[in-house]
């Protein structure tokens, strides 16, 4: 059984304020579970899981005894961000690292500014991890990247993905190169390319903000064949200028 004082707590964890205040996150569902356990990367706070889930994993369950909830669907669905629950739920310590500024200006790394979809930054941080990008900084006005619908999005790849909230600025240094998505940039399938530097996806709808458009150097535009659509999605345009650059 799990107390009211419980539910309530993980409820609280649904909202950004109370994941930020307990440092902590929110997993869902067979396949992210069973690969958080299997990661032996992060540390779990609790598990809540259907019987038929502990007995399918109770040989990879063992060390978890002290922490691990038998609930049943109503108790499970309570907790749940999903509309249907699957089957697990776990609170997770949210991840950090230190700033390894040499690591980071050697290779390609993304900067998002800006992206609010939660479906949006999944789906980067699965294209970040597909393309080998180990790094992926976010602005103060992105979606939290531990947000249950991020998480949900990443399908396991925020297991292997940095991330971190910080200001450009910090990243980059004058030889840095910053890429940009812009409509005043060059062809990305003819300009010269570099392997290091950052690469900078803007907002869905408002693009690369003003103070960060400041810092870019090297301009970047996916042409158009088309005359109807005016811009790309954010994850799409992430996903074809990886590929590029990654080629």
């Amino acid at each position: 059984m799990i107390s009211i004082n419980k539910i309530k707590y993980v409820q609280s964890l649904h909202t950004k304020k109370f994941r930020q205040k307990y440092d902590n996150f929110i997993a869902e569902g067979d396949k992210i579970c069973y690969e958080i356990i299997k990661s032996e990367k992060l540390n779990i706070e609790a598990i809540f899981a259907l019987p038929q889930w502990m007995e399918k994993y109770a040989a990879e369950l063992r060390p978890f005894q002290s922490i691990l909830t038998e609930v049943n669907e109503s108790e499970l669905k309570k907790i749940s961000t999903l509309t249907t629950p699957n089957q697990v739920l776990m609170l997770v310590k949210q991840s950090s690292f230190e700033l390894d500024l040499q690591s980071i200006r050697s290779d390609l790394s993304l900067y998002l500014d800006g992206i609010q979809d939660p479906g949006n930054m999944g789906t980067i941080l699965r294209i970040a991890d597909w393309f080998g990008i180990r790094f992926v900084f976010c602005s103060d006005t992105c979606v939290d990247v531990f947000n249950p619908k991020v998480v949900q999005a990443t399908m396991g790849a925020f297991l292997r993905i940095q991330s971190k909230e910080i200001e450009l600025k910090e990243l980059i240094e004058a030889t840095t190169p910053v890429y940009g998505a812009l409509l005043e940039g060059e062809n990305l399938f003819q300009t010269e390319r570099s392997n290091h530097g950052i690469i900078v996806i803007g907002n869905e709808g408002r693009g690369i903000s003003d103070e960060v458009r400041a810092l870019i150097n090297r301009p970047i535009l996916i042409p158009p064949h088309g005359e109807g659509a005016e811009s790309l999605n954010a994850a799409v345009a992430t996903g074809i200028i990886c590929a590029v650059f990654r080629n």
